[in-house]
């Protein structure tokens, strides 16, 4: 199960299996709770550091063998704080992208403008996310991201 083991139970096994040659291309764990409403910053550090952990160890035990980490959140936070001191459901979510042939070390996008909300309160993303899956898609899997996005998205030049 994904909770075996937390998170870094999870990456252990996946370089493991990498290590051992498995003809998996694509592997998915999940790191969950950053459903928070209250009392967030605490948890999100938490959370944060744990996310830091398991992908040091991932790509630390995969040393010599090519890998690329992509994050991925199904929301984002708003910007403003909540009666409850955390936030809301939002937009412009960051991930991260690091590993084999990645130009890291870099922002990709804007830092959206807080003075410029949508009418929810939402920041305005710079980069549709598709692009980013688009570019892992296309020059790290080697595949055409076309008929899995379902339509064109320009890449990034992060890898």
């Amino acid at each position: 199960s994904p909770a075996a083991g937390g998170l870094a139970g999870q990456m252990a096994l996946v370089a493991e299996l990498i290590r051992a040659g498995a003809p998996t291309r694509v592997y998915e764990v999940s790191l969950s709770s950053f459903d928070t409403h209250a009392a967030e910053k605490a948890n999100h550090e938490r959370l944060l550091g744990e996310l830091d952990a398991g992908v040091t160890a991932l790509m630390q035990g995969l040393a010599g063998h090519p890998a690329v980490v992509m994050t991925y959140s199904e929301f984002g936070r708003r910007p403003a704080e909540n009666a409850s001191g955390g936030t809301d459901h939002g937009t412009a979510a960051p991930l991260f992208v690091i590993g084999t042939g990645v130009k890291g070390g870099r922002f990709y996008g804007d830092q959206p403008p807080l003075t410029s909300l949508d009418p929810n309160g939402n920041l305005r993303y710079t980069v549709d996310f598709r692009s980013v899956y688009a570019t892992v898609l296309d020059r790290v899997l080697g595949s055409d991201p076309e008929p899995v996005l379902g339509g064109s998205f320009p890449t990034l030049p992060f890898a």
